[in-house]
């Protein structure tokens, strides 16, 4: 992977614009708001009354607003933009963005399918500007100590997940025709890719939409994915079960020859193994930067270090193909090849391009896994 822009000045706060005032919006506008490593200079969004009104609760009535990012990047001596628009703007928002000159980070999914976001990483080479996406869920102190604990346990063979919540969010996810695959289950499929340090091969699943569910499209799924090496990894989650309901990270177990662990979501993990004490269970967090938070101060590191961020678009486009092949198994019945669901995605790439740049870096690539190796191998 090429390397990407820095700032000049490493010190001063990093001028941000937010493309994006819906309810995840104002998340992010809170902690743009409080953050000493960004200012805030702009908001964008189709609905200008809807951001004044975000900037007025804030107390930040003197921020610029526009409906266009390039009506205000100039003006407002932009450096970054923070895109928390709905997932179908994120590729043209992102591609608008890097072109200008400014790096980006995207709220999750990076774009709505594997072939847009080939796109976008072939878009990052070309304008020469990161784009990150923020996979929030990586940034626990308690997960790292998850995937410390599993040194323990010899050689890792099974890994699960469970899932299950009732959150009643209205709006775009309540019309989704997968909504717990397309927009909760990379959560989890990325953080599988984190602490297994492998990607997956295949995966088989079956998702359907219980009688009671308030979402039109599929709210429950098992998906069985092949991991390299041969490990298993299973993900079982419903977004319409109420009552003993897990932790926004899920529920884990993971498996090996001397021993296994299991992680609440929340609390330090447990683990039992060969010649190891049991780990501790419903302990305090470690404490740092969570979520939202560890995205953003990885993104300002990045660009003004050069540093490669976990969250680095080559790098996670995997993480999405997960999401993609698990529903193309779902609508099919049948076992997804990744690799060969990758280099579909990355012909259609190449033939849906308007862009002659990017396009011709596309085709440079020769194979989305020639393209994507070396970022892959760098910061999954």
């Amino acid at each position: 992977m090429k390397a990407f822009a820095t700032l000049h000045d490493a010190s001063s706060p990093v001028r941000v614009i937010q493309v994006g005032a819906g309810g995840m919006g104002r998340v992010w506008l809170q902690l743009l708001n409080d953050s000493p490593e960004v200012e805030l200079v702009g908001l964008v969004d189709l609905d200008l009354d809807a951001a004044r009104h975000a900037l007025a609760e804030l107390g930040r009535p003197d921020v610029a607003v526009a409906t266009g990012l390039s009506d205000i990047a100039e003006s407002t001596g932009a450096q970054a933009v923070v895109n928390v628009t709905v997932p179908v703007a994120h590729h043209p928002v992102n591609v608008e963005a890097m072109f200008a000159g400014l790096p980006v980070l995207c709220e999750k999914p990076i774009a709505p399918t594997v072939s847009q976001a080939l796109s976008l990483a072939a878009a990052s080479e070309v304008s020469g500007q990161l784009l990150m996406t923020s996979q929030s869920r990586r940034y626990y102190p308690v997960l790292a100590e998850f995937k410390n604990s599993l040194g323990a346990l010899g050689e890792v063979g099974i890994a699960t997940t469970e899932f299950f919540m009732a959150p009643r969010f209205g709006g775009f996810r309540d019309s989704m025709d997968h909504p717990l695959l397309l927009d909760m289950s990379i959560h989890a499929f990325d953080v599988a890719r984190y602490l297994l340090d492998s990607d997956p091969v295949s995966v088989y699943c079956d998702s359907f939409n219980p009688t009671w569910s308030w979402y039109a499209g599929d709210a429950a799924t098992t998906a069985i994915f092949e991991f390299e090496g041969g490990v298993r990894y299973t993900f079982v989650g419903s977004w319409c079960s109420p009552g003993l309901e897990t932790s926004w990270n899920g529920s884990w177990r993971i498996s090996g020859s001397t021993g296994s662990a299991t992680w609440d979501g929340e609390t330090m993990p447990t683990v039992e193994a060969e010649n190891s004490a049991p780990g501790r269970q419903n302990a305090d967090a470690v404490p740092g930067l969570e979520t939202i938070a560890g995205s953003l101060a990885e993104f300002v590191q990045s660009i003004r270090t050069g540093r490669v961020p976990s969250g680095e678009v080559h790098s996670n486009i995997l993480s999405l193909a997960m999401v993609e092949a698990a529903v193309q198994s779902a609508e099919r019945g049948e076992r997804i090849i990744i690799e060969t669901m990758l280099e579909e995605s990355y012909r259609d790439a190449i033939a849906a391009e308007k862009r002659a740049d990017v396009s011709a870096a596309l085709s440079g690539w020769g194979s989305a896994r020639a393209g994507l190796a070396a970022a892959t191998e760098e910061t999954k």
